[in-house]
């Protein structure tokens, strides 16, 4: 395909709805917006968290999924079962190439096995909590587990099953085993971001403070929002290691049980995903005085500034030295690289619709390469995602944020702990921003476009005008995108490359996208469409009467 002549953004945007009716079209661009950054970071308000208009191929997953799939996925050693048809638990099952790395071959490993009540029509009628009864009965004489999550489908929802109720009673047979249920049927809110906040209201209430032995180690650090695709955690961790911090737990990537349920003894909490688990960092503040802070492990240039900002809240001078020194060492192998990398992929350009901070975090390591971000998006985020935290109090509560159970935390008497004296706090000053997320926009260049909930007729517009250079999104993207001859890269499983993180994760992201981007064999891939005539039609309510 030969590239387009460049359109201006405000074009673009006028031409992704030209197809829709009316009223769709007024909506979706609300969603739509070309990005300018103001002083103090001010940008365009972008709506986001609405309903998908039925009809419109969304690049989204369900709550179910964004609880089952993303938060307890990656956890190894709590046994999880979906209550439901068979289809959302082989789904959700391995798919987003979560790792994890037990200590020994002899410890616990359920992350191979994929458990489901399988509910037929009988349960659909009748109800399936004697099923699921069963199958926890099942589950715990073969693997005689210390935790079971019980994840809720859509159907479960439906006929009223009450997994909290199975769940207590099944507790209270089997003492010693720590059950618990989520209500995360698929329909509950408008995409998978309902599933993160259920999930995270649930291990918050029913784990996190259930074991007071803090592990051993200087500088304990809790990492949450990182889920290990491709084995990213573990190159957090070397790193980690290596410069003298202490990472407790990981929220849930290569994770334990007892690490989760002692996260409440660690110094710091770091968010990584921040619509994926802000709200389990703000609970934990709230009861055990533990802050946090945003970071970004992706890139290298993001790794050295959220390592030298991990050893600033700490204020030790032996650890600001070992952080200084670690960077400068892992520096020289990556500076090589993207020297070399960047002499053929500077001047590329990239389009990324994926996650709740990916399609933020990726854009720092392209531009490490001298590549541009020409347009991005996300799946599943809130107004702050995009503008920042700046805008929490303005960001209106939908009737579906309502279906989500809010906690009201208060200070544990016993185990809240202010971890920050009034001289760390002096030293830190207010320039050191805690419970803060400056958001995608304030990072991406003018006049870029900024889509929320990016659909399937919009990817292909984006597609044919811009003609990038490569294409980041996720599977269900992928095979289309390919067939236009456009390089695409995975950013929820990495497409069997990875890790992506940390200083090795960038050497490897940058080879990658160079041979990706570079290779001649996108030149003869030639659309099945292009040859074949388009069926074309218009919508009743559009034509004059």
């Amino acid at each position: 395909m030969e590239k387009k002549p460049e359109l201006k953004p405000e074009e673009a945007a006028m031409e992704l709805v030209a197809c829709f009716p009316a009223k769709v079209a007024r909506k979706r661009s609300k969603q739509i917006v070309i990005n300018e950054v103001g002083p103090e970071e001010q940008v365009p308000e972008v709506m986001a968290n609405v309903r998908t208009i039925p009809g419109i191929i969304t690049m989204r997953g369900c709550s179910y999924a964004g609880c089952k799939g993303v938060v307890l996925g990656p956890t190894r050693d709590i046994l999880q079962i979906t209550h439901g048809p068979i289809g959302c638990g082989f789904y959700s099952w391995a798919t987003r190439r979560n790792q994890t790395r037990p200590a020994t071959g002899e410890d616990t490993n359920f992350m191979p096995y994929a458990l489901s009540t399988d509910m037929q029509e009988e349960q659909i009628i009748f109800g399936g909590e004697k099923k699921l009864k069963k199958a926890i009965e099942e589950a715990i004489a073969l693997f005689n587990p210390k935790a079971i999550g019980i994840f809720s489908t859509c159907p479960v929802g439906l006929i009223g099953d009450d997994v909290h109720s199975v769940a207590r009673e099944m507790e209270a047979k089997y003492p010693g085993i720590n059950i618990f249920g989520f209500s995360c049927e698929g329909y509950k809110g408008v995409s998978q971001s309902a599933g993160h906040h259920v999930a995270n209201n649930k291990v918050f209430t029913d784990v996190v403070g259930l074991i007071d032995e803090p592990k051993e180690g200087k500088y304990k650090v809790n990492l949450l929002g990182e889920y290990n695709i491709g084995g990213d955690a573990f190159e957090i961790e070397r790193i980690f290691e290596k410069a003298g911090l202490t990472l407790h737990s990981s929220f849930s990537g290569n994770s334990v049980y007892e690490e989760f349920a002692s996260a409440h003894t660690a110094d710091l909490n770091v968010v990584m995903c921040h619509r994926s688990i802000n709200y389990l960092a703000e609970m934990m503040e709230k009861k055990y005085g533990i802050p946090w802070f945003k970071v970004n492990f992706i890139g290298a240039e993001a790794s050295a500034k959220s390592l030298r900002k991990i050893a600033e809240y700490y204020g030790d001078k032996e650890l600001m030295d070992k952080v200084e020194e670690v960077i400068a060492e892992e520096m020289k192998e990556v500076a090589r690289v993207r020297d070399d990398v960047a002499s053929r992929c500077a001047g590329k350009t990239a389009m990324m619709f994926v996650g709740g901070s990916r399609a933020h975090h990726y854009q720092d390591i392209f531009k490490e390469i001298g590549m541009k971000t020409i347009a991005a998006g996300y799946e599943f985020a809130h107004r702050d995602d995009y503008e920042g935290r700046k805008v929490i109090p303005s960001i209106k509560v939908d009737a579906d944020s309502r279906n989500i159970e809010e906690l009201k935390v208060t200070a544990d008497p016993e185990k809240y702990r202010d971890r920050l004296t009034e001289a760390d706090r002096k030293r830190l000053g207010d320039e050191f921003k805690f419970k803060n997320y400056e958001g995608m926009m304030p990072d991406m260049d003018p006049k870029t476009l900024v889509i929320d909930d990016l659909n399937h007729h919009e990817m292909e517009v984006l597609i044919e005008k811009f003609h990038p250079d490569i294409f980041c999104a996720g599977v269900k993207e992928k095979y289309v995108v390919q067939k236009y001859g456009i390089p695409m890269k995975q950013l929820h499983s990495y497409d069997y490359g990875g890790p992506y993180a940390g200083f090795q994760g960038a050497i490897n992201f940058y080879r990658d996208i160079d041979k990706m981007i570079n290779t001649k064999v996108w030149s003869l891939v030639k659309a099945p469409w292009d040859d074949s005539p388009e069926l074309t039609a218009t919508y009743a309510c559009d034509q004059a009467v």
